[in-house]
């Protein structure tokens, strides 16, 4: 039975650890080629049933940022993002107002102070054959 030198050991240890960095950091090397730095954006967001959002309700929506708004002609939908450089809006007493250059905008989406000169964007929202809602933001 042969025995194994400590320096033997030693080398072989090395040689493993450096053997095992190398595969780790040519995994790692391998992830970061596969990287998409531009995942797709979720466009379609799921509200469940028509019967959360009572008669009258605005329901800002956690999902996206949206707010919802069931009126007698139906659902519809707001983009709480701003018009003037993307921030989101925050609800308040007259509308929505932007936190970062005060722009506001009232319940219905209209400008009323700037710097922002457009309204914000409607969006669509679906209801389907199961009286579920579904909301696109595309």
């Amino acid at each position: 039975m042969s025995y194994l030198s400590r320096r033997d050991f030693l080398k072989l240890a090395r040689n493993g650890f450096l053997y095992l960095s190398g595969a780790l950091a040519f995994v790692g090397f391998l992830r970061f080629l596969d990287y998409d730095p531009n995942p797709a954006v979720k466009t379609e967001f799921d509200l469940g049933p028509a019967e959360k959002y009572p008669l009258g309700s605005r329901t800002v929506l956690d999902e996206s940022p949206a707010i919802l708004i069931h009126t007698q002609s139906g659902f519809s939908a707001l983009s709480l993002t701003c018009t003037h450089l993307g921030y989101t809006l925050e609800p308040d007493a007259e509308g929505f107002a932007c936190p970062c250059h005060n722009s506001r905008f009232d319940t219905e989406g209209n400008v009323t102070q700037g710097p922002a000169a457009k309204p914000l964007n409607p969006l669509r929202v679906e209801v389907t054959e199961d009286n579920l809602l579904t909301l696109h933001t595309d």
